[in-house]
């Protein structure tokens, strides 16, 4: 087994797996990636399971030491990753060395970047998972993003793998949308048809105040009170909500439990991963499908990432 040295911890990195489900009733979120498919990609090409444990770096990535060398892959956005002053390409497995250095800057692209290694970072799980859970300060590594000079244990690889990239065609099918496609939420039809008719031709812009808990969004506001009063009630990854400012606010993976706004639509499971990459100003807009749609486009989803042409040796 070797180690991690954190030299510089980038802006906002933590320790995520595929999160933590069934405990939404005792009040605890998934947590997890917040792009699940990048993760599950970077693991694929290192030879992990696809839920093993990865770092998510956010905006701008740390600077990491591999004392023992390592087998890793980096996917997600382009942080222009260098080893030793050598570009790194993503979505690809490579061997960074005993004693060499892995290097982020900021992002050239989306939000977040993936970092798998062969074996997987190994912490103490909580209930179940390995995934960093921030507002409860439980999970990960202490609870808490990277700091300086935090030292991450790899875990025991199973067998070695030879090294993979991800093929071109493949590629074009995990770029992230910034046409979500939705669902009706359960007061969708609370609101009246003009309020609904904005809603899907309008553009909105991510706000600075987003965060792992929900994605805030600026544009054509909401008239006070357009969908109703409710009770709270549990609520789902990727809801939105429309509360009494008028601003949608897009339920994300550290997302309260329950809610007491009306949700005027969800976005599907298959866009889930292009939410993780949406940066502050990025600008998005909705597009309204069936459920049965939703449910095969996952399907699809799902069939693809099984695919064994999904990587190249």
């Amino acid at each position: 087994m070797g180690v991690i040295q954190v030299q510089e911890s980038g802006l906002f990195t933590t320790v995520q797996d595929l999160g933590r489900e069934g405990f939404g009733p005792l009040g605890v979120s998934a947590s997890g990636a917040a792009d699940a498919i990048s993760l599950r990609l970077a693991n694929r090409l290192v030879g992990n399971a696809e839920g093993a444990a990865g770092l998510e770096m956010m905006l701008l990535g740390g600077t990491f030491v591999f004392p023992d060398g390592a087998i890793v892959a980096l996917t997600g956005s382009d942080f222009g990753a260098t080893v030793e002053g050598a570009q790194v390409a993503l979505w690809t497995s490579m061997e960074v060395k005993p004693g060499q250095t892995l290097r982020l800057g900021p992002t050239r692209s989306g939000a977040r970047c993936y970092l798998c290694v062969r074996g997987g970072i190994e912490v103490k799980p909580f209930l179940g998972s390995a995934s960093t859970h921030i507002l409860s300060g439980l999970g990960g590594h202490e609870g808490r993003s990277l700091r300086k000079g935090d030292m991450l244990k790899i875990g025991p690889a199973n067998r070695a793998v030879p090294k993979r990239r991800l093929s071109a065609n493949a590629l074009k099918h995990v770029l992230p949308r910034k046409v979500l496609r939705v669902t009706p939420g359960p007061q969708s039809d609370w609101f009246p048809e003009a309020a609904q008719r904005m809603f899907y031709e309008s553009r909105y812009r991510v706000a600075e105040e987003s965060n792992r808990m929900g994605i805030r969004l600026e544009g054509v506001a909401f008239a006070e009170g357009a969908g109703g009063k409710m009770i709270s009630e549990g609520v789902s990854l990727g809801a939105i909500q429309v509360p009494d400012g008028g601003q949608p606010i897009i339920l994300f993976v550290e997302q309260q439990t329950t809610g007491g706004y009306p949700k005027i639509a969800n976005v599907i499971s298959a866009d889930f991963h292009g939410l993780g990459q949406l940066r502050p100003r990025d600008e998005i807009r909705f597009e309204r499908v069936d459920r049965e749609t939703a449910r095969v486009l996952l399907r699809e989803q799902e069939q693809f990432l099984a695919s064994e042409e999904l990587t190249l040796e």
